[in-house]
């Protein structure tokens, strides 16, 4: 595959922008796994095999990734959409070819699976994978989220006896119930769900007469959010972590 064609699937502009960032003398590639040093190539028509192939591209080094899968700890007061309304965009997070990413000989960029509030924090997965955000989104997969929510008064037995027994919104009359649900301290509640409806996690809690005052996501599945990943933070998702959300396949990397 021609570098200019690597750069350009990865995000980095169009094939001519990309080409001249590879004329310039931007572009260096790494020549096996194991190099610490990379070479710079001149030659935007210069083949190379682009799985498992690393380069740096004005001194930010990159993996090739046929399709993106990363983790971002979002921050509060941020909102999970392209065209925000009142605060950031969680995309302006992210370097330009995560954003820039083509597909089908169009730019989508990688996308949120799903969506947390903009006063929630925590674990939030995105990819340029669509058939990898059906089915994390899919409620047939009824993949677990794990929240840690702090609440306004004393947690009881009865509080999380209701939500794990089940619970009616306003908006459904059938019984909506925590998959897991525990009293961490007074006020620390961890619930488990494995479904997605609007606000769920702040209407459950108000059903049970309390109310939510801070929100975080800390798990999908069994894929925790680093302690070290800080907010606004984001990292690849690596095969492992990829196997560990509802049992997908490494392969699908």
């Amino acid at each position: 595959m021609q570098l200019q064609d690597i750069l350009y699937s990865q995000g980095f502009g169009t094939r001519r922008v990309c080409a001249g960032l590879i004329q310039q003398g931007l572009v260096q590639v790494y020549e096996s796994d194991q190099a610490l040093a990379a070479v710079t190539c001149l030659q935007a028509a210069a083949e190379f095999v682009a799985e498992g192939l690393r380069f740096r591209v004005q001194g930010v080094d990159w993996p090739y990734a046929g399709k993106a899968y990363l983790m971002l700890h979002k921050p509060t007061a941020t909102e999970c959409s392209q065209k925000p309304s009142t605060y950031p965009s969680i995309y302006t997070l992210l370097p330009s070819p995560l954003r820039l990413r083509p597909q089908k000989g169009a730019v989508q960029g990688v996308q949120a699976i799903g969506r947390l509030d903009q006063d929630t924090t925590g674990l939030l997965l995105l990819t340029d994978d669509g058939k990898f955000i059906h089915r994390m989104s899919s409620p047939r997969h009824h993949v677990p989220k794990v929240y840690e929510v702090t609440v306004k008064h004393p947690l009881d037995a009865r509080q999380v006896n209701q939500l794990l027994s089940g619970v009616v919104l306003d908006d459904d009359p059938k019984p909506v119930r925590a998959a897991a649900c525990e009293a961490v301290s007074e006020f620390h509640l961890r619930l488990t769900l494995t479904e997605g409806k609007y606000h769920q996690v702040k209407r459950m809690v108000a059903a049970v007469s309390n109310r939510v005052e801070a929100l975080h996501r800390s798990q999908i599945g069994a894929l925790r959010l680093p302690d070290g990943l800080a907010p606004a933070q984001w990292r690849w998702l690596s095969d492992a972590d990829l196997a560990s959300i509802a049992g997908v396949p490494a392969a699908v990397c």
